[in-house]
């Protein structure tokens, strides 16, 4: 039997674990998320879900399932991360309005204490609706755009400016459970 650990502090993604009832832990990485190298937005978020795993892996005792996860927005080819502040969260939503972007989920499941690993990634096409300027400002003002890639959050007020979703909602949210419960089976674990 495994302890199966989260190595990441975002709520939703523990929120989205506790969905599948399965006892699990949160130790968040202390990964740097910078990658240097011109990898594209897949390889990307599949390198820094392997380091996230990875760190918390190293110091793990027993078996484990390690489960790190990195997740982007990416518009025209270009890669959109948290917004720095609230005029880089307007001029991300300016971007996002009356279009369709990808999000991008990066995941690796990390096995100790042999460190068998198996990362993967799932894309979802969301498309926005057009957002007014008064939009924008009254959602960047409830401060929830902050701390999310691409200044949105799906499942919060952010949803009111989803108009359309082809693939996994969850993805969305930042873990993509349909595939994630797939990927714990290869190491024994199932969920039903």
């Amino acid at each position: 039997m495994y302890r199966i650990i989260l190595a990441s502090a975002s709520p939703r993604r523990s929120e989205l674990l506790k969905q599948l009832n399965i006892e699990f832990e949160v130790r968040p990485s202390a990964t740097d998320e910078e990658i240097g190298g011109n990898l594209s937005p897949e390889k990307f978020v599949e390198e820094l879900s392997r380091r996230k795993a990875g760190d918390v892996a190293a110091k793990q005792d027993g078996k484990c399932l390690v489960i790190g996860a990195d997740t982007i927005v990416v518009k025209g080819g270009v890669m959109l991360g948290k917004p720095s502040d609230p005029e880089h969260a307007r001029k991300m939503l300016r971007e996002l309005s009356n279009s369709w972007h990808e999000v991008i989920t990066g995941v690796t499941i990390i096995e100790t204490p042999g460190m068998e690993a198996l990362t993967f990634h799932e894309k979802t096409r969301v498309k926005m609706r057009d957002m007014s300027d008064s939009m924008i400002d009254a959602y960047i003002r409830t401060g929830e755009p902050l701390d999310k890639a691409g200044a949105y959050g799906i499942q919060g007020l952010g949803a009111v400016f989803v108009e359309e979703i082809h693939g996994c909602y969850f993805n969305v949210v930042g873990l993509p459970l349909a595939k994630l419960t797939l990927m714990l089976e290869k190491f024994g674990v199932r969920i039903l």
